[in-house]
């Protein structure tokens, strides 16, 4: 195991890898493109990973990161986050060189993005399936046909498809509730097919979240799937049911720096700046991560008891119910959002101690 000063995102390669071949053997399977989001990981070399085992296509949550992945020869890329005109300069930048495909959540966004393009774009339509954040209301079908016929008309914009995100899955606590929201998804998203499938023989109906795709074995029907999560998994998805906790791939690594035995608590170095603040209530108590049991060879899944009850900006404070840390020990912790935690630390370490970097946030 690696040495520890400070706060360190461990990296289990090993798992990463299973997390990752699971998912291309299900996509090969059900024959339909896996176009992995890669929001969560953020890093070239884990973009590799995929690379070798296939995946030729992206999904990025922000033209930053698709800037960052195209340095690196990705050359088609689906920047999942509604467009935002103000960027043309960047858009125009990335289009000049890779396939972009953007992604129009409201119809007044066509014309303001239409009037300032100067490279070829795909647009898909994001479609609201249930999750109720961003897309069009599927039974909006005049705005909808309003929306597909402006882009169809553009000289610089070519209608690629409908794009869907149940994000209302994380919400489940069954793969039934996860396989039912699922259908529901599908039942929209065929709908749309049926109607637009004969005016644009090469619609591309796209879908993505990792509850879904880790749960079902197949998926017919659709043209590619996104999911990001799944790369590293964490204790929300374990609580949805998407992965057991032998599939988590990251832990935070925290020196312990004080232990107080009468209330059952240590200190560690590792607050809200490393982990974020994402927590989860279980049992009436709120957890902002898990901790697990340091072995030679990484964690060990099994329960302590301890988990990390609070946060502030430097500090975590763990519920430690046998007081059986010492100042000086390091503690590994399972993140409750992999995404926002890797985002906190900007970098991993793996087991061996080799260093992943990841992409930087922009100034």
């Amino acid at each position: 195991m690696v040495q520890i000063s400070r706060p360190t995102l461990l990296l289990d390669r090993k798992k990463c890898l299973a997390n990752i071949d699971r998912i291309v053997s299900k996509a090969n399977k059900s024959d339909v493109v896996l176009r992995p989001h890669f929001k969560t990981h953020q890093s070239h070399e884990i973009g590799r990973w995929f690379r070798d085992r296939g995946v030729e296509k992206c999904t990025v949550s922000s033209l930053h990161m698709a800037e960052y992945f195209a340095e690196d020869g990705w050359d088609d890329i689906t920047v999942a986050f509604p467009v935002n005109h103000h960027e043309i300069e960047v858009i125009n930048r990335l289009a000049s060189k890779i396939t972009l495909n953007i992604l129009i959540a409201s119809i007044e966004s066509v014309p303001l993005i239409q009037s300032g393009l100067k490279h070829n774009v795909n647009a898909f339509l994001d479609i609201d399936t249930g999750y109720h954040r961003t897309g069009f209301a599927p039974d909006n079908v005049k705005e909808i046909d309003e929306a597909v016929q402006l882009i169809d008309r553009s000289p610089v914009m070519r209608f690629a498809g409908f794009l869907s995100h149940a994000g209302h899955t994380y919400k489940c606590r069954s793969q039934k509730e996860i396989k039912s929201i699922h259908q529901e998804e599908m039942e929209i998203m065929f709908g749309l097919e049926n109607k637009y499938r004969s005016a644009f023989k090469d619609l591309i109906m796209s879908v993505g979240d990792t509850p879904s795709a880790s749960v079902l074995d197949r998926f017919e029907g659709m043209t590619e799937i996104r999911p990001g999560n799944l790369v590293f998994y964490d204790l929300v998805q374990e609580r949805i049911g998407s992965c057991t906790k032998d599939q988590i791939a990251l832990a935070m690594a925290c020196p312990v720096v004080a232990v107080y035995p009468e209330r059952n608590e240590a200190i560690i170095y590792g607050g809200g700046v490393h982990f974020s603040k994402d927590s989860m209530t279980i049992d009436d108590r709120t957890s902002f991560g898990e901790v697990v049991e340091k072995t030679d060879k990484g964690w060990s899944t099994s329960s302590t008891g301890s988990y990390l009850k609070s946060l502030s900006q430097e500090h975590g404070i763990v519920h430690v119910p046998e007081n059986n840390l010492k100042v000086g020990d390091v503690v590994l912790v399972l993140p409750v959002h992999a995404c926002l935690t890797a985002d906190a630390m900007g970098s991993y370490t793996t087991l061996e101690g080799e260093k992943v970097a990841r992409l930087a946030s922009p100034v």
